[in-house]
């Protein structure tokens, strides 16, 4: 077993693991819907989610300056719509509840950055760190926006390389980034599916980030190596 001093550098995952505590962000927009009034069966809510994230890989709506909140609203613009024009919601002010919405969910990313300062930042003092991210091409946007982008020199970002996890190679790209081998970089993630897997099929050591995930079958597995917290990341072995 290693921990965190065996290790010659580190590379995170953003979206779900520095922004939301390990949970799904479809958890976290949902409870957005709640707080604005918003009542949604939680499958349509999910068939909007699927919608709208294959939306915006199909156009560029995100542009590379905008931020977590410009990122958030126009892509609640897009889920209500989807249930307005599916008859699932009536005719309601979609740019009043998107941005509702959408301000919900910054300020829980916003929240949940400020808790993992303190872990990203004693690593960051201690070893070289790399972001590997499924991201919209405006990932250097956001972490600006939430003083990130300082701890992280090398980005790996899927709408800027053109590999989108789970495929292992954007992995390796992570760990030539670093200058180092697989099995001297530690990966923590919140998906066992597209972090967690990938990442080990390539020789690195990983820790998973295990929150309320997309799935019922990822939620049930246990296995070694997984936290509940990312200050654990400190403590942990793997």
């Amino acid at each position: 077993m290693a921990t965190i001093d065996d290790v010659k550098g580190v590379i995170f995952d953003y979206g779900g693991t520095i922004d939301s505590r390990g949970v799904h962000w479809s958890e976290i927009i949902y409870d957005g819907y709640a707080h604005a009034e918003v009542a949604v069966d939680k499958d349509d809510f999910r068939e909007a989610y699927v919608y709208a994230e294959r939306e915006l890989a199909r156009v560029r709506h995100i542009l590379p300056h905008h931020n977590f909140y410009d990122l958030l609203f126009r892509k609640m613009q897009i889920e209500l719509r989807f249930l307005v024009e599916n008859h699932v919601l009536a005719d309601v002010d979609v740019d009043a509840l998107a941005e509702q919405i959408a301000l919900y969910c910054y300020d829980h990313a916003r929240q949940c950055v400020e808790e993992a300062r303190a872990t990203i930042e004693w690593i960051a003092q201690r070893k070289p760190m790399a972001l590997v991210s499924n991201f919209y091409g405006n990932v250097e946007a956001v972490l600006a926006d939430f003083d990130l982008l300082r701890y992280f020199p090398k980005i790996i970002e899927s709408a800027v390389v053109g590999v989108r996890k789970p495929d292992p190679q954007i992995f390796r790209l992570g760990v030539e980034a670093l200058g180092l081998k697989p099995e001297d970089v530690l990966v923590v993630g919140d998906s066992l599916a597209k972090d967690i897997l990938p990442a080990e099929s390539i020789g690195c050591k990983t820790l998973w980030l295990k929150g309320k995930g997309w799935t019922d079958k990822e939620d049930a597995v246990t296995r070694a190596g997984t936290i509940k917290k990312l200050s654990e990341v400190l403590t942990a072995s793997f």
